[in-house]
């Protein structure tokens, strides 16, 4: 799923490298931090946005162990990049990744790009995981790439995968949001399980999650 993120920043890259700046060039401050939990609720720091979960939902800035089994790389320290928030629910894994990157010096944008990049590295995502097919994954199907509506956020689209893997149903989405000067992936995976419902708890996290503006 990391790959999702990398492979929309080089596109954004490689169509936005040329023109006229339109913002002064940012980097992320990784030294400050991420932002504070207390209870249920998040507060950014580093980047100024707020979300709170449901129970049994937990929040955590440091990378949870079980992620590694998803697919997803362990951060160093030293990272140009880190990821702000993890949200996990413990009893099924499911989990939802928080990441801000400011937008480079020429980047611009609007709904319909945003889409298009959002649908855009779907194809090498459900390749990655036909690759996969021998070691359990079916049952391949892709979601629409929707407009998606998230507080303070400008532009954002959301793209999503489902399969079965190993006998349990999945869900692998990200959602690909812009407010001036920041580009935002929210990157996801439901774990269906019965008794649980997990894409309800999603959509209610998604609810509460505010962009404040820039630091």
């Amino acid at each position: 799923m990391k790959t999702i993120l990398m492979m929309i920043v080089i596109l954004v890259f490689l169509f936005g490298c040329a023109g006229i700046p339109v913002r002064p060039a940012l980097q992320e401050n990784i030294g400050l931090s991420p932002g504070k939990i207390e209870g249920n609720q998040f507060t950014g720091i580093r980047y100024l946005f707020n979300v709170s979960v449901p129970p049994p939902w937990k929040l955590t800035t440091e990378f949870p162990d079980f992620l590694e089994r998803q697919g997803y790389d362990r951060p160093f320290s030293t990272d140009k990049e880190q990821t702000e928030l993890y949200a996990y629910n413990p009893e099924t894994e499911s989990n939802i990744n928080f990441d801000f990157t400011p937008a480079g010096r020429y980047y611009r944008c609007n709904q319909k790009g945003i889409e298009v990049l959002t649908n855009s590295v779907t194809q090498d995502f459900k390749s990655d995981l036909e690759k996969e097919s021998g070691k359990g994954v079916a049952n391949i199907e892709v979601g629409p790439t929707e407009p998606i509506s998230l507080k303070g956020v400008q532009y954002a689209a959301r793209k999503y995968v489902t399969y079965t893997l190993k006998g349990r149903k999945r869900e692998a989405g990200w959602i690909y949001g812009f407010t001036e000067p920041y580009q935002i992936f929210i990157l996801y995976t439901i774990l269906e399980k019965e008794g649980v419902n997990d894409r309800e708890d999603l959509n209610k996290i998604l609810g509460t999650f505010e962009f404040l503006g820039k630091k």
